[in-house]
């Protein structure tokens, strides 16, 4: 069984999309965004297959929820260092999750 102190390890953050390209070089369809994790964090590279649901415009200033802590990941020529949070719809498409109220970018979840 899990305890709370296993849960702690995992960093996860508020972050807020700042920059959406796109990333042809990816296996399965996917955005490269830049997100603003605030001043401690600053903005980190991520790498999100969610062109189904979401157009580069939809993205632009959305509030996220994302891991802060894993090791950096490289996904063809592009490093990941955060990994975006989302759920898989009936289709397997994934949907982000986010806060329903506006944050401080980088505030940790508790």
């Amino acid at each position: 069984m899990m305890e709370s102190k296993d849960f702690e390890k995992v960093d996860i953050r508020t972050g807020t999309i700042v920059e959406v390209n796109d990333f042809p070089k990816a296996r399965k369809p996917a955005w490269q965004l830049k997100i603003d994790f605030g001043a401690e964090l600053g903005v980190k590279n991520s790498s999100a297959q969610v062109v189904h649901h979401y157009t580069k415009e939809a993205l632009l200033g959305r509030q996220i929820l994302a891991v802060v802590n894993f090791p950096p990941k490289q996904i063809a020529n592009f490093f990941s260092e955060c990994l975006v949070l989302g759920v898989a719809d009936e289709s397997g498409e994934i949907v982000l999750l986010s806060v329903s109220e506006k944050v401080e970018n980088g505030e940790r979840v508790r």
